[in-house]
């Protein structure tokens, strides 16, 4: 008889000598009820085995087995078999299963679930249980293997604590219950926390509402946690105790937002500042007070009036159930500056004020706090000259200005820096007469001209053309700069309009009167060239005049224009005094010269045909006197005449 015995006992368990040599009885010790019914069978089927008489030196004595091992027959085997299967529990891998700790080691829990043989489980998947463990104790095992390539049942603790802790991080995900974790570690982006046994990732966000950069303070620690995200697939799982904060929030804010009316008074604490406004912590609530509501008085910056952490008393203006807005004012808490302007305060007075805002058309004087007027740029000067006010005005410089107009209701008011002195253009006439000569500053620049002050309130335009008499300006910029000193003619004076013409050139007598003689047509004059385009070039004369030669006229010689700062020699081909242009060519000049040595060569050529014509008719008076060899010379004086001709044609 053999049955298959895979269940094995310890060796300070084993049995005395007479059980051991009784394995049908040894084998299935571990199944109380069925045992009995194996130990019956076996009972029936042969006669107890009476244990030798055993020697003092030796618990067995092998040689002495007299069992008979193979008094069954092959179907008693397999019958004996099947029952002694049946007594032990039948198992699948992954199975969850209760099991009992029968016994210790260094190591290992050696571990009975009622099957064939114990398992092992390492006493690394203990330590979480406070105190440890000991024999007796049940626990939930996973069954991984019932039989490893050893085959030894392969059993484990905690992949049955991760079964069940996801099943149950399943479970709270849908119902929203609050978890409890212990931080175990710090991760890239955020921290592992041990849920129910296992590990969830806790985001860096999702730790508190307030931003975290130290997430080593909260390794270690138990907190409570809301299941926020679950991935099925591989069983991961995000948690998260912002959530918790926020709901704490968010039942505060219910609380206080059911409470609030328009012009309720609350207390608050900064709690952070921006360059629009400040975020005020209304216990549990935020709201924000805008920088125009935070002084009567213009601020550039919130930091300028609040600081971190302050206590203030703030009204409420408004408020968004919805999306839980509150809007807050802190100068509602104090009478507006325009109500409780004084009574004396009238238009024609003389006022200070310092510059708080300024704009295209004007600037903005802070007269009180939360009073202001405004300069407009018609008011700042009685000249009619243009005025870039963000050129004029500096934000926090003080200015004295009379009130112009005053309106209380509307909280407006107009100011002038103008009307502070007399209008100088009463008396235009006699400060500034037609023809009379002054020194101004230049004020402004434009494309067509330069506005020129003489006085406070006094100032006039120069257009291009009367900058210079001798030279051409694509912008007045080329002649001069703002902020220059410029001698001027007042040329004429519009009164009504306000403006005054004036002139630069004027200063000198018109040069062109005298230059006629010397820049006559045809004559030759050295020459620099300054600017040149498509149409020609702009050459630098004698006496600081210019001229212009068209580009077909800067041809030289060798059949290469003429290039931009290179000196070269130009005849005058025009001259016009009223328009006053010049224009000049130095092809003409390589031109003309291979003109006239091609006359002197028509010349030369016309002179040797007469010469020719001559010797001719001089040798045929002769020729009855001819000789053989006169014949000859005339002959080659006759066809040296012929050729003579036709190159004098040629050069014709």
């Amino acid at each position: 008889m053999s049955f298959n015995i895979n269940k094995q006992l310890n060796a300070d368990d084993q049995a005395p000598l007479g059980a051991q040599d009784a394995p049908e009885v040894t084998a299935i010790t571990n199944a109380p009820e069925a045992t009995e019914v194996a130990v019956e069978a076996v009972a029936e089927a042969k006669p107890a085995y009476v244990p030798p008489v055993q020697t003092a030196h030796d618990d067995f004595d092998w040689s002495r087995d007299k069992r008979n091992v193979s008094s069954y027959n092959k179907e008693e085997k397999e019958k004996y078999d099947v029952v002694y299967d049946n007594t032990f529990k039948q198992i699948n891998d992954g199975e969850m299963i209760q099991a009992t700790i029968e016994s210790l080691t260094k190591t290992d829990a050696v571990v009975n679930i009622g099957f064939k043989s114990d398992g092992l489980i390492s006493l690394n998947e203990f330590r979480d249980i406070p105190g440890g463990i000991k024999v007796g104790d049940v626990i939930e095992v996973m069954v991984v293997e019932k039989e490893d390539r050893e085959g030894n049942l392969n059993l484990s603790r905690k992949a049955a604590r991760s079964t069940r802790a996801w099943e149950r991080i399943v479970e709270v995900n849908k119902t929203g219950e609050i978890v409890t974790g212990l931080v175990t570690s710090k991760t890239k982006g955020g921290l592992i926390v041990d849920v129910f046994g296992m590990e969830t990732f806790l985001p860096g966000s999702q730790i508190d509402v307030k931003p975290v950069t130290d997430y080593d303070q909260f390794v270690g620690k138990t907190m409570e946690f809301k299941v926020v995200k679950i991935n099925e697939a591989i069983k991961n799982a995000v948690v998260s105790h912002k959530a918790l904060i926020e709901s704490d929030i968010e039942a505060q804010r219910a609380e206080i937002i059911g409470k609030l009316e328009k012009g309720q008074v609350l207390e608050g604490v900064i709690k952070n500042i921006t360059d629009f406004g400040a975020f005020l912590d209304l216990g549990g609530l935020d709201g924000l007070l805008y920088i125009t509501d935070i002084s009567w008085g213009r601020i550039n910056h919130p930091s300028e009036v609040l600081k971190m952490d302050q206590k203030i008393n703030v009204v409420v203006l408004d408020f968004d159930d919805d999306k839980k807005r509150i809007s807050l004012g802190l100068k509602q808490l104090t009478a507006h500056p325009w109500d409780t302007l004084a009574e004396n305060f009238k238009e024609a007075d003389n006022v200070k004020g310092k510059v708080v805002n300024i704009e295209d058309y004007g600037a903005f004087l802070e007269i009180t706090p939360g009073v202001e007027g405004l300069v407009h740029v018609s008011e700042i000067t009685w000249a009619n000259t243009p005025i870039n006010a963000k050129e004029f005005f500096k934000l926090g410089d003080e200015y004295e200005a009379k009130v112009v107009t005053l309106d209380k209701d509307t909280r407006k008011m107009s100011l002038s820096i103008k009307q502070l002195t007399e209008d100088p253009w009463s008396t235009i006439e006699n400060q500034f007469p037609e023809s009379s000569k002054h020194s101004g500053t230049v004020k402004n620049i434009t494309p067509y001209g330069v506005f020129v002050e003489l006085s406070t309130g006094i100032g006039g335009m120069i257009h291009i053309s009367d900058l210079s008499w001798l030279k051409r300006f694509g912008n007045p910029n080329e002649y001069t700069k703002v902020g220059n000193e410029i001698e001027v003619m007042i040329m004429s004076i519009d009164k009504e309009g306000r403006k005054l013409q004036l002139g630069h050139k004027q200063i000198e007598e018109d040069p062109w009167n005298s230059l006629e003689d010397t820049f006559a047509v045809g004559s030759l004059h050295e020459g620099t060239v300054i600017k040149k385009d498509d149409k020609g070039a702009v050459v630098q004369l004698a006496y600081g005049l210019e001229g212009f030669a068209p580009t077909r006229h800067l041809m030289k010689e060798d059949e290469k224009a003429i290039t931009q700062d290179e000196i070269a020699n130009f005849v005058v081909i025009e001259f016009d005094r009223n328009d006053k242009r010049i224009v000049l060519s130095h092809t003409r000049l390589w031109e003309q010269e291979k003109e006239e040595e091609r006359q002197v060569e028509i010349k030369e050529k016309k002179a040797d045909v007469e010469t020719t014509k001559k010797a001719v008719k001089a040798i045929q008076s002769k020729v009855e006197k001819t000789t053989m060899g006169e014949l000859g010379a005339l002959a080659d004086l006759k066809a040296k005449l012929t050729s003579d001709e036709a190159d004098a044609k040629a050069a014709e």
